[in-house]
């Protein structure tokens, strides 16, 4: 019922919003009319020009805020991640204009990556101050998510990840600093319906968006998407008509605003962006456009400055950091072996020392459910018990990663361990995880 609600509206607001695109584009087909000439056709075309966006913005205004109410009416927990880019900042505007950010009907949700935009969490602070919430912020596991990061912060998280994370293993950077926080944020909140700003002119896998989907993964997540039909150049018109705060990067060049280490202005004098210029010759300054606006506003170039020089291990260029691609949302509750006869859970620290007490060999798996090499081994895994005949347990470790560490030889996930009878694990170090090479591993090591 959601999605036809929603659908409806928005095939409504498709056509209108075509229809007045349509009769200025006319307009530009025709022979050329100056100012000079409109007036014998008892028109301005400038003043029509202007009357169309100013329809077209008041239409986008309501379909988007009949979504909203949607989700505010219909769901108890809803949720929007907000990542200051322009679209978001237009979503919290649209939010509070309905009331729902002052009530706490919305959660608003930010993850720090550690590595944003400097200006980034002073203009949280102030969008906060302006709009009257607080937003919800989370980090990578296991350090604290201050709003301002001392060095003290960034040592802390060198120390436990690594300061080139980033540059040595992006898939990884992603899961830590992106993926989990942002699960870790959804489950905590006890999302049931997600607010969030993706649009079909952003291309690619966003391309033929509607404005409300459902996730198919576990039971799937009810996904609000109220700015799907908009354009960028829709963003920044309604940002400039409604006062609307945008992030400070772009006053300074940049479209999009995502981790400081791998976003560049479009232009940029490297042309890594794909657009070489001087840094800041297109530009966004009190509602003016400086520069030649359309290498931001083109079909898919909002993102043209983000995920600069980084590549996913298969060698393709990276586009998405993860926490976007197809039914990721939805894992965030979804556990591997959930109703599994032969994969035993230990729930807690205490579990793992009681078993480790008892005198019995088995086969450990430390995993964390949103880790795509956890999930990938997920079958096979299952199958062990029966080829080993050892009891075959699980410990989820992304919740307790010091002592998976110390006590479980735990770096990455997932880590096999077998366990001894005298409570001694021993790691399983090959990447092979099909269920023959697990099983002579761990054969091997009851017969040693």
């Amino acid at each position: 019922m959601l999605y036809r609600i929603l659908l409806a509206t928005a095939l409504l607001a498709a056509t209108e919003a075509y229809t007045l695109q349509g009769s200025t584009r006319a307009a530009h087909r025709g022979v050329p009319m100056t100012r000079v000439a409109a007036p014998s056709m008892g028109m301005d075309i400038a003043e029509l020009i202007e009357d169309a966006k100013v329809q077209r913005l008041e239409h986008l205004e309501a379909q988007a805020i009949s979504a909203l109410k949607v989700a505010v009416d219909k769901f108890e927990r809803p949720v929007f991640p907000n990542a200051m880019i322009v679209g978001d900042c237009v979503i919290t505007h649209l939010l509070h204009k309905i009331g729902a950010l002052e009530t706490g009907q919305v959660k608003v949700m930010v993850v720090d990556t550690y590595h944003l935009f400097e200006e980034t969490m002073p203009f949280l602070a102030e969008v906060e101050k302006k709009y009257n919430f607080k937003a919800e912020v989370f980090g990578p596991v296991g350090l604290s998510s201050p709003r301002n990061l001392s060095p003290e912060n960034f040592a802390e998280f060198d120390k436990k990840y690594g300061a080139d994370l980033w540059k040595e293993d992006i898939e990884q950077y992603d899961k830590v600093c992106k993926v989990e926080p942002f699960q870790r944020g959804l489950k905590e909140l006890g999302t049931d319906i997600m607010i969030n700003g993706r649009r079909r002119d952003h291309g690619a896998e966003r391309a033929y968006i509607d404005i409300a989907e459902i996730a198919p993964i576990g039971g799937g997540l009810a996904k609000l998407n109220p700015l799907a039909y908009w354009t960028l150049e829709d963003c920044f018109d309604y940002a400039a008509a409604n006062g609307v705060p945008l992030h400070p990067s772009v006053e300074r060049g940049y479209p999009s605003q995502g981790d400081a280490k791998d976003t560049v202005p479009v232009p940029d004098p490297d042309g890594l962006s794909g657009v070489k210029g001087e840094a800041g010759s297109v530009k966004w300054v009190n509602g003016v456009w400086t520069g030649d606006k359309s290498i931001w506003l083109d079909y898919g170039a909002e993102r043209r400055g983000r995920f600069v020089n980084l590549v996913n291990k298969d060698g393709s260029k990276k586009t998405e950091c993860g926490i976007h691609v197809a039914g990721a949302e939805k894992t965030f509750d979804r556990d591997l072996w959930p109703d599994s006869e032969d994969v035993i859970e230990l729930k807690t620290p205490d579990d793992v020392t009681e078993l480790k007490s008892s005198g019995k060999e088995a086969v450990v798996v430390v995993y964390a459910p949103w880790c795509q090499f956890s999930k990938a081994m997920e079958d096979e895994y299952a199958k062990l018990a029966k080829e080993t005949g050892l009891p075959t347990y699980k410990f989820r470790g992304d919740e307790y990663r010091e002592f998976v560490q110390a006590e479980m030889n735990t770096k990455s996930f997932p880590t096999i361990n077998y366990m001894s009878a005298s409570g001694k694990m021993i790691k399983y170090e090959s990447e092979d995880r099909s269920v023959k090479a697990m099983a002579d591993f761990a054969k091997g090591a009851v017969a040693a």
